[in-house]
């Protein structure tokens, strides 16, 4: 009965959770968890609008009352402005000069919390974060402290965000309209450990007194009980239940890629195939011990994923066909005689604009400890070139601004990977055809 209870519930769901426009997924080594001592962070921007570039922000020295005009990331909209900072670092990516590294993914939450307050939207937050913090935790104070004092443009958020000794996860969402700021939770990843998100909120309890190793807002449960969401015990406050509740999409679609590469790293968590089933509601943990070291190459790997080997395999079944191609065109849901119907949501997917997987390495200089390995389009195609944090230059190829979505060259990297997508595809067709 629990079973067909919660299927009815979380089918009920989908077509709430597919209006999110973004996709993506993270993935959070430590230096414990790491062949080379390296903290990695990996990150895939999906979106059928992203368009795969290198972003640069050199470093820069400005006179006091500057301003920083800022335009949301998604859409090049004006918000408004802020002070600039005296002095800012070199960025390249996502990665700056002093080796800290930021990623995201869009959990989105509850709905009436989702209303823009401010003119700081997630992806702004990032690049100016990096262009103002040493550290991770400097980091997550940059943001919190903006978005405090100028209002967040957003919905719920993940980062992803690291240094050269630690990781952090970072959960943060607005309070709605007439409540400016937003509330958050940060957490810290366990030396030896790994941990991962794609859209849908990981954190749930957390621990209240632990300064060093969990950071939030003063309002973050008392919020939560203004509204409604939660009435319990400070103590059992569950970050994810009361901002982002779980339904079919968040757990099928989103926490069934964090199972996918738990699983890959630790035998123990096949156990949770009933969680992503819809089977169970007991959620994985937000960190675990991998059964080995991971190398970069490993995470590489691991970031081109389609569930192999798992009963959601995308290369079996009839829609794979006779090349067993792990590719499902839009879209992900839909209706046939009055049915919901849903192809799976893998890791690796046709839609990536760009990704990274970053290293950051405290037993080197930070010129050369810093490697960001960028790829565009599918990871399951892309060659990763490293490109170290003391570049102050993008090679042409990467650049903004050569080509675009709508402009298509054979100088831009975006379009030659592309390019050799559709050319593998046509080839597989004709074959079809004989």
């Amino acid at each position: 009965m629990m079973k067909k209870i919660l299927l009815t519930v979380f089918i009920g769901a989908i077509l709430v959770f597919t209006n999110e426009t973004y996709s993506c997924t993270n993935f959070i080594i430590t230096k414990g968890a790491s062949v080379d001592g390296s903290v990695m962070i990996s990150y895939t921007a999906d979106s059928y609008e992203a368009y795969g570039e290198l972003y640069h922000y050199p470093a820069a020295i400005y006179q006091n009352g500057a301003w920083l005009e800022i335009y949301e990331w998604d859409t090049g909209k004006y918000l408004g402005k802020i002070p600039q900072a005296s002095v800012t670092y070199n960025v390249i990516g996502n990665m700056n000069e002093h080796q800290v590294v930021i990623g995201e993914t869009t959990f989105g939450g509850r709905e009436e919390l989702g209303t823009p307050n401010g003119i700081l939207d997630y992806g702004s937050m990032i690049y100016i974060a990096l262009q103002r913090s040493k550290t991770a935790r400097e980091a997550i104070k940059v943001m919190t402290d903006l978005v405090s004092e100028y209002g967040y443009y957003s919905s719920g958020e993940s980062f992803s965000i690291g240094d050269a000794n630690e990781a952090w996860i970072l959960e943060l969402i607005g309070k709605g309209e007439g409540n400016k700021g937003a509330v958050w939770v940060a957490v810290k990843i366990p030396d030896g450990n790994i941990s991962a998100h794609a859209n849908q909120s990981r954190i749930t309890t957390f621990p209240l007194n632990d300064s060093e190793n969990c950071l939030y807002s003063p309002d973050v449960i008392s919020f939560a009980r203004e509204k409604g969401y939660f009435s319990g015990k400070d103590s059992e406050f569950d970050f994810s239940a009361a901002y982002a509740p779980l339904d079919f999409g968040a757990i099928r679609f989103c926490d069934a890629r964090v199972w996918s590469l738990f699983r890959r790293c630790n035998s123990s968590m096949e156990k949770y195939i009933s969680y992503v089933k819809g089977e169970s509601l007991e959620r994985m943990p937000l960190s675990i011990k991998p059964d080995k070291k991971l190398s970069v190459h490993d995470v590489m790997g691991l970031m081109r994923d389609h569930y192999e080997g798992t009963e959601l395999d995308m290369t079996k079944g009839i829609a794979a066909g006779p090349y067993q191609m792990p590719y499902r065109w839009r879209p992900l849901t839909w209706k046939y005689n009055g049915e919901e119907y849903f192809h799976e949501r893998p890791i690796s997917t046709p839609q990536t604009g760009f990704s990274f997987v970053s290293q950051a390495r405290a037993h080197l200089p930070r010129e050369v400890g810093g490697v960001f390995w960028f790829g565009v389009d599918d990871t399951y195609f892309t060659v990763y070139t490293p490109m170290y944090a003391s570049m102050t230059k993008t090679p042409s190829n990467y650049s903004k601004g050569v080509g675009s979505l709508s402009q298509f060259t054979w100088d831009s990297a975006f379009w030659v990977f592309i390019s050799l997508q559709i050319f593998l595809i046509q080839d597989i067709q004709l074959l079809l055809m004989m």
